[in-house]
Protein backbone atom coordinates (compact mmCIF):
# COMPACT_ATOMS: atom_id res chain seq x y z
CA UNK A 1 0.00 0.00 0.00
CA UNK A 2 1.17 3.04 -0.93
CA UNK A 3 2.18 5.68 1.87
CA UNK A 4 0.68 8.98 0.36
CA UNK A 5 -1.53 8.77 -2.65
CA UNK A 6 -3.12 11.28 -5.08
CA UNK A 7 -6.13 10.17 -6.82
CA UNK A 8 -7.34 12.62 -9.86
CA UNK A 9 -6.16 15.97 -7.94
CA UNK A 10 -7.37 19.51 -9.25
CA UNK A 11 -6.79 22.37 -7.62
CA UNK A 12 -8.48 25.96 -8.50
CA UNK A 13 -7.97 29.61 -7.19
CA UNK A 14 -11.18 31.02 -8.88
CA UNK A 15 -11.41 30.06 -12.10
CA UNK A 16 -7.85 29.53 -12.62
CA UNK A 17 -6.93 25.67 -12.63
CA UNK A 18 -3.30 25.17 -11.00
CA UNK A 19 -3.64 21.63 -10.56
CA UNK A 20 -5.13 19.52 -12.98
CA UNK A 21 -6.01 15.82 -11.94
CA UNK A 22 -3.17 14.47 -10.82
CA UNK A 23 -2.38 10.52 -9.47
CA UNK A 24 1.00 9.81 -8.04
CA UNK A 25 1.43 6.79 -5.80
CA UNK A 26 4.60 7.22 -3.39
CA UNK A 27 5.86 3.92 -1.44
CA UNK A 28 6.91 4.00 1.83
CA UNK A 29 10.22 5.27 1.73
CA UNK A 30 10.67 6.79 -0.99
CA UNK A 31 12.56 10.20 -1.99
CA UNK A 32 10.41 11.76 -4.12
CA UNK A 33 10.95 15.12 -6.20
CA UNK A 34 8.62 17.47 -7.36
CA UNK A 35 10.18 19.16 -9.74
CA UNK A 36 9.38 21.83 -12.73
CA UNK A 37 9.98 25.71 -13.32
CA UNK A 38 8.16 28.64 -11.42
CA UNK A 39 4.27 28.20 -11.60
CA UNK A 40 4.27 24.80 -12.32
CA UNK A 41 2.01 23.88 -9.23
CA UNK A 42 4.51 21.73 -6.90
CA UNK A 43 4.73 24.03 -4.20
CA UNK A 44 0.65 24.37 -4.43
CA UNK A 45 0.78 20.62 -4.22
CA UNK A 46 3.15 19.98 -1.64
CA UNK A 47 1.12 22.35 0.26
CA UNK A 48 -2.63 20.26 -0.55
CA UNK A 49 -0.82 17.24 0.70
CA UNK A 50 0.56 18.89 3.71
CA UNK A 51 -3.38 20.25 4.56
CA UNK A 52 -2.12 23.69 4.13
CA UNK A 53 -4.46 24.22 1.17
CA UNK A 54 -7.66 22.46 0.02
CA UNK A 55 -8.29 20.56 -2.55
CA UNK A 56 -11.25 21.22 -5.36
CA UNK A 57 -11.33 17.48 -6.83
CA UNK A 58 -9.95 14.16 -6.08
CA UNK A 59 -8.41 12.64 -3.24
CA UNK A 60 -5.36 12.96 -0.88
CA UNK A 61 -4.67 9.33 1.12
CA UNK A 62 -2.25 8.83 3.52
CA UNK A 63 -1.82 5.41 5.05
CA UNK A 64 -4.66 4.05 3.68
CA UNK A 65 -6.69 6.89 4.56
CA UNK A 66 -8.42 9.69 2.78
CA UNK A 67 -7.44 13.21 4.48
CA UNK A 68 -9.53 15.11 2.23
CA UNK A 69 -10.90 16.97 5.32
CA UNK A 70 -8.12 16.15 7.81
CA UNK A 71 -6.50 19.29 9.45
CA UNK A 72 -2.99 19.53 9.03
CA UNK A 73 -1.55 18.97 12.35
CA UNK A 74 -3.39 15.33 12.55
CA UNK A 75 -1.62 13.85 9.15
CA UNK A 76 1.47 13.06 10.72
CA UNK A 77 3.35 14.90 8.47
CA UNK A 78 6.49 17.91 9.10
CA UNK A 79 7.39 20.21 6.85
CA UNK A 80 10.54 22.14 6.40
CA UNK A 81 9.82 25.31 4.51
CA UNK A 82 12.36 27.71 2.59
CA UNK A 83 12.25 30.54 5.10
CA UNK A 84 13.17 28.19 7.99
CA UNK A 85 10.12 29.60 10.02
CA UNK A 86 12.11 29.77 13.24
CA UNK A 87 10.69 31.71 16.54
CA UNK A 88 13.70 34.50 16.57
CA UNK A 89 12.94 35.00 20.38
CA UNK A 90 13.58 30.81 21.18
CA UNK A 91 16.73 29.25 21.58
CA UNK A 92 17.45 26.30 19.00
CA UNK A 93 16.67 23.50 21.16
CA UNK A 94 13.14 25.33 22.48
CA UNK A 95 12.88 25.80 18.98
CA UNK A 96 13.21 22.78 17.79
CA UNK A 97 10.88 21.20 20.78
CA UNK A 98 7.92 23.64 20.85
CA UNK A 99 5.81 21.39 18.78
CA UNK A 100 6.10 18.38 20.99
CA UNK A 101 5.72 20.83 23.91
CA UNK A 102 2.02 22.02 22.27
CA UNK A 103 1.62 18.26 22.00
CA UNK A 104 1.73 17.91 25.64
CA UNK A 105 5.16 15.78 25.31
CA UNK A 106 6.76 15.14 28.95
CA UNK A 107 9.84 17.54 29.04
CA UNK A 108 11.93 14.14 29.43
CA UNK A 109 10.74 12.98 26.27
CA UNK A 110 11.15 16.53 24.29
CA UNK A 111 15.21 16.69 25.77
CA UNK A 112 15.55 13.68 24.45
CA UNK A 113 14.49 13.78 21.15
CA UNK A 114 15.65 17.10 21.22
CA UNK A 115 19.50 15.91 21.73
CA UNK A 116 18.98 12.68 19.27
CA UNK A 117 17.91 14.99 16.34
CA UNK A 118 20.90 17.53 17.46
CA UNK A 119 23.70 14.06 17.60
CA UNK A 120 22.15 13.24 13.72
CA UNK A 121 22.65 16.62 12.09
CA UNK A 122 25.60 18.33 14.18
CA UNK A 123 23.60 20.58 16.10
CA UNK A 124 24.76 19.84 20.09
CA UNK A 125 27.05 23.11 20.30
CA UNK A 126 24.51 25.20 18.89
CA UNK A 127 21.30 23.68 21.19
CA UNK A 128 21.58 27.51 23.11
CA UNK A 129 22.34 30.06 20.59
CA UNK A 130 19.44 31.99 18.92
CA UNK A 131 18.45 32.18 15.08
CA UNK A 132 20.68 35.20 14.31
CA UNK A 133 23.71 33.58 15.86
CA UNK A 134 23.21 31.05 12.99
CA UNK A 135 24.37 30.58 9.88
CA UNK A 136 21.72 29.92 7.05
CA UNK A 137 22.93 26.25 6.45
CA UNK A 138 22.70 25.81 10.68
CA UNK A 139 18.98 27.13 10.59
CA UNK A 140 18.36 25.06 7.83
CA UNK A 141 19.39 21.99 10.07
CA UNK A 142 17.18 23.63 12.57
CA UNK A 143 14.48 23.36 10.43
CA UNK A 144 15.10 19.71 9.69
CA UNK A 145 15.89 19.28 13.44
CA UNK A 146 12.36 20.16 14.49
CA UNK A 147 10.82 18.08 11.93
CA UNK A 148 12.96 15.11 12.64
CA UNK A 149 12.08 15.36 16.38
CA UNK A 150 8.29 14.66 15.63
CA UNK A 151 8.74 11.33 14.36
CA UNK A 152 6.27 11.93 11.41
CA UNK A 153 5.16 9.30 8.52
CA UNK A 154 6.61 11.90 6.22
CA UNK A 155 8.62 14.53 5.01
CA UNK A 156 8.03 17.12 3.05
CA UNK A 157 10.50 19.81 1.74
CA UNK A 158 9.39 23.14 0.42
CA UNK A 159 12.97 24.37 -1.77
CA UNK A 160 14.80 24.66 1.20
CA UNK A 161 18.18 25.19 0.19
CA UNK A 162 17.04 27.63 -2.19
CA UNK A 163 18.51 30.49 0.15
CA UNK A 164 22.05 29.15 0.51
CA UNK A 165 24.52 29.62 -1.70
CA UNK A 166 25.97 27.78 -4.09
CA UNK A 167 28.51 25.51 -2.38
CA UNK A 168 26.34 25.40 0.67
CA UNK A 169 23.69 23.86 -1.17
CA UNK A 170 25.46 21.39 -2.18
CA UNK A 171 26.33 20.23 0.69
CA UNK A 172 23.17 20.30 2.54
CA UNK A 173 21.69 18.70 -0.07
CA UNK A 174 24.13 15.68 0.64
CA UNK A 175 23.35 15.95 4.61
CA UNK A 176 19.25 15.63 3.48
CA UNK A 177 19.82 12.22 1.89
CA UNK A 178 22.12 11.24 3.92
CA UNK A 179 19.51 11.38 6.64
CA UNK A 180 16.36 10.13 4.64
CA UNK A 181 19.09 7.18 3.91
CA UNK A 182 19.30 7.45 7.56
CA UNK A 183 15.66 7.60 8.69
CA UNK A 184 13.96 5.71 5.69
CA UNK A 185 10.82 8.19 5.95
CA UNK A 186 8.63 9.14 3.21
CA UNK A 187 9.95 12.12 1.74
CA UNK A 188 8.48 14.52 -0.93
CA UNK A 189 10.79 17.05 -1.48
CA UNK A 190 10.05 20.43 -3.94
CA UNK A 191 12.67 22.24 -6.31
CA UNK A 192 12.93 23.92 -8.82
CA UNK A 193 16.36 22.78 -9.35
CA UNK A 194 16.66 20.07 -11.69
CA UNK A 195 20.41 18.93 -10.34
CA UNK A 196 18.96 18.52 -7.03
CA UNK A 197 16.11 16.23 -8.45
CA UNK A 198 18.62 14.53 -10.55
CA UNK A 199 21.16 14.07 -7.33
CA UNK A 200 18.34 13.00 -4.81
CA UNK A 201 15.59 11.50 -5.95
CA UNK A 202 14.83 8.03 -6.17
CA UNK A 203 11.82 9.09 -8.33
CA UNK A 204 11.22 12.56 -10.08
CA UNK A 205 7.85 14.03 -10.98
CA UNK A 206 8.01 16.40 -13.43
CA UNK A 207 5.09 18.90 -13.78
CA UNK A 208 4.53 21.71 -16.11
CA UNK A 209 1.08 23.45 -16.07
CA UNK A 210 -0.11 21.81 -13.49
CA UNK A 211 0.18 18.03 -15.14
CA UNK A 212 2.50 15.48 -14.73
CA UNK A 213 4.91 15.37 -17.92
CA UNK A 214 6.14 12.34 -16.77
CA UNK A 215 7.29 10.46 -13.80
CA UNK A 216 10.02 8.12 -12.99
CA UNK A 217 13.61 7.32 -11.67
CA UNK A 218 16.48 9.96 -12.32
CA UNK A 219 18.36 7.79 -15.22
CA UNK A 220 14.94 6.96 -16.91
CA UNK A 221 13.62 10.85 -17.33
CA UNK A 222 17.62 11.39 -18.39
CA UNK A 223 17.80 8.60 -21.17
CA UNK A 224 14.24 8.36 -22.32
CA UNK A 225 12.18 11.40 -21.84
CA UNK A 226 8.93 11.24 -23.13
CA UNK A 227 8.48 14.84 -24.85
CA UNK A 228 10.20 17.74 -25.73
CA UNK A 229 9.51 19.64 -22.42
CA UNK A 230 11.04 16.77 -20.17
CA UNK A 231 14.47 17.08 -22.89
CA UNK A 232 14.83 20.06 -22.03
CA UNK A 233 13.71 20.17 -18.23
CA UNK A 234 16.02 17.25 -17.56
CA UNK A 235 20.15 17.66 -17.82
CA UNK A 236 22.58 19.94 -17.03
CA UNK A 237 23.78 21.42 -19.34
CA UNK A 238 20.55 21.12 -20.77
CA UNK A 239 19.62 18.88 -24.08
CA UNK A 240 20.26 20.30 -27.83
CA UNK A 241 17.27 20.53 -29.37
CA UNK A 242 17.29 21.94 -33.11
CA UNK A 243 14.32 21.90 -36.15
CA UNK A 244 14.88 19.72 -38.59
CA UNK A 245 13.62 17.94 -41.67
CA UNK A 246 13.48 14.47 -42.71
CA UNK A 247 14.95 13.03 -46.08
CA UNK A 248 13.30 10.53 -47.40
CA UNK A 249 12.79 6.74 -45.96
CA UNK A 250 16.13 5.33 -46.28
CA UNK A 251 17.69 8.31 -45.38
CA UNK A 252 20.15 8.19 -42.24
CA UNK A 253 20.54 11.81 -41.82
CA UNK A 254 17.98 14.34 -41.29
CA UNK A 255 18.71 17.92 -42.75
CA UNK A 256 19.03 20.89 -40.79
CA UNK A 257 19.11 24.92 -41.75
CA UNK A 258 22.00 26.06 -43.16
CA UNK A 259 22.52 23.08 -45.50
CA UNK A 260 23.93 21.05 -42.98
CA UNK A 261 22.87 17.55 -42.01
CA UNK A 262 22.82 15.58 -39.15
CA UNK A 263 23.27 11.94 -38.56
CA UNK A 264 20.09 9.40 -36.91
CA UNK A 265 20.97 5.57 -35.72
CA UNK A 266 18.28 4.22 -38.21
CA UNK A 267 16.16 5.55 -41.32
CA UNK A 268 12.79 6.81 -40.52
CA UNK A 269 9.45 5.55 -42.21
CA UNK A 270 8.48 9.28 -42.98
CA UNK A 271 8.10 11.60 -46.06
CA UNK A 272 10.92 13.31 -46.92
CA UNK A 273 10.42 17.09 -45.44
CA UNK A 274 8.79 16.04 -42.39
CA UNK A 275 10.03 18.27 -39.44
CA UNK A 276 11.11 17.03 -36.53
CA UNK A 277 12.91 18.23 -33.11
CA UNK A 278 16.35 16.75 -33.11
CA UNK A 279 17.43 16.26 -29.81
CA UNK A 280 21.53 15.66 -28.57
CA UNK A 281 23.14 16.18 -25.29
CA UNK A 282 26.47 18.23 -25.28
CA UNK A 283 28.08 15.33 -23.96
CA UNK A 284 26.93 13.13 -26.78
CA UNK A 285 29.57 14.61 -28.99
CA UNK A 286 33.64 14.51 -29.33
CA UNK A 287 35.86 16.06 -31.47
CA UNK A 288 36.43 14.42 -35.25
CA UNK A 289 37.85 16.20 -38.13
CA UNK A 290 35.83 13.57 -40.32
CA UNK A 291 32.39 14.93 -38.07
CA UNK A 292 29.81 17.93 -38.97
CA UNK A 293 31.44 20.80 -39.74
CA UNK A 294 31.23 23.27 -37.02
CA UNK A 295 32.98 26.88 -35.92
CA UNK A 296 33.25 27.56 -32.09
CA UNK A 297 31.53 30.50 -31.06
CA UNK A 298 32.65 31.00 -26.81
CA UNK A 299 34.62 28.66 -25.01
CA UNK A 300 34.53 28.16 -21.65
CA UNK A 301 36.44 25.78 -19.79
CA UNK A 302 35.53 24.08 -16.61
CA UNK A 303 38.71 22.35 -15.31
CA UNK A 304 37.41 19.18 -16.14
CA UNK A 305 36.02 19.64 -19.52
CA UNK A 306 35.49 23.01 -21.90
CA UNK A 307 31.96 24.18 -22.25
CA UNK A 308 31.59 25.16 -25.75
CA UNK A 309 29.12 27.08 -28.24
CA UNK A 310 29.14 26.15 -31.54
CA UNK A 311 27.74 27.42 -35.02
CA UNK A 312 26.44 24.52 -36.59
CA UNK A 313 24.17 25.29 -39.90
CA UNK A 314 22.06 28.10 -39.13
CA UNK A 315 22.01 26.93 -35.04
CA UNK A 316 23.85 26.77 -32.23
CA UNK A 317 24.92 23.92 -30.74
CA UNK A 318 26.37 23.43 -27.28
CA UNK A 319 28.79 20.85 -27.00
CA UNK A 320 31.08 19.15 -23.69
CA UNK A 321 34.78 18.86 -24.88
CA UNK A 322 37.03 16.22 -22.89
CA UNK A 323 40.54 15.18 -22.89
CA UNK A 324 41.15 18.09 -25.95
CA UNK A 325 43.53 20.92 -25.99
CA UNK A 326 41.78 23.99 -25.19
CA UNK A 327 39.74 25.10 -28.44
CA UNK A 328 39.65 29.07 -29.23
CA UNK A 329 36.62 31.00 -30.27
CA UNK A 330 36.14 31.24 -33.89
CA UNK A 331 37.94 27.39 -34.51
CA UNK A 332 36.77 25.54 -37.26
CA UNK A 333 36.02 22.10 -35.86
CA UNK A 334 33.86 18.63 -36.30
CA UNK A 335 31.33 16.99 -34.19
CA UNK A 336 31.23 13.40 -34.28
CA UNK A 337 27.44 12.59 -33.06
CA UNK A 338 26.61 9.74 -30.99
CA UNK A 339 23.81 8.31 -33.28
CA UNK A 340 22.81 5.89 -29.86
CA UNK A 341 21.92 8.82 -28.02
CA UNK A 342 19.99 11.09 -30.48
CA UNK A 343 16.60 11.51 -29.39
CA UNK A 344 13.64 12.94 -31.80
CA UNK A 345 10.34 14.49 -31.26
CA UNK A 346 7.19 15.57 -32.87
CA UNK A 347 7.46 18.86 -33.97
CA UNK A 348 3.69 19.48 -33.52
CA UNK A 349 3.00 17.39 -30.57
CA UNK A 350 6.26 17.27 -28.74
CA UNK A 351 5.86 13.76 -27.95
CA UNK A 352 9.21 11.82 -28.82
CA UNK A 353 9.92 9.18 -31.23
CA UNK A 354 9.60 5.62 -30.53
CA UNK A 355 12.16 3.55 -32.51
Amino acid sequence: MPEIELRNVSKSFGGVTVIREISLSMEAGEFVVLVGPSGCGKSTLLRMIAGLEDISGGEIVIGGKVVNTMPAKERDLAMVFQSYALYPHMKVADNMSFALKLAGVPKDERDRRVAEAARILGLENLLDRLPRELSGGQRQRVAMGRAIVRNPRAFLFDEPLSNLDAKLRVRMRGEIKALHQRLGKTTVYVTHDQTEAMTMADTIVVLNGGRIEQAGAPLELYNNPANLFVAGFIGSPEMNLVEVTTMGPEALTVALAGGVNLPIAKALDLPAGTPLVYGIRPQHMVLDPAGVPAATLVVEPTGEAQEVRAQVGDVELSVVIRDAELLAPGQSIGLAIDVAQVLLFDKASGERLRP
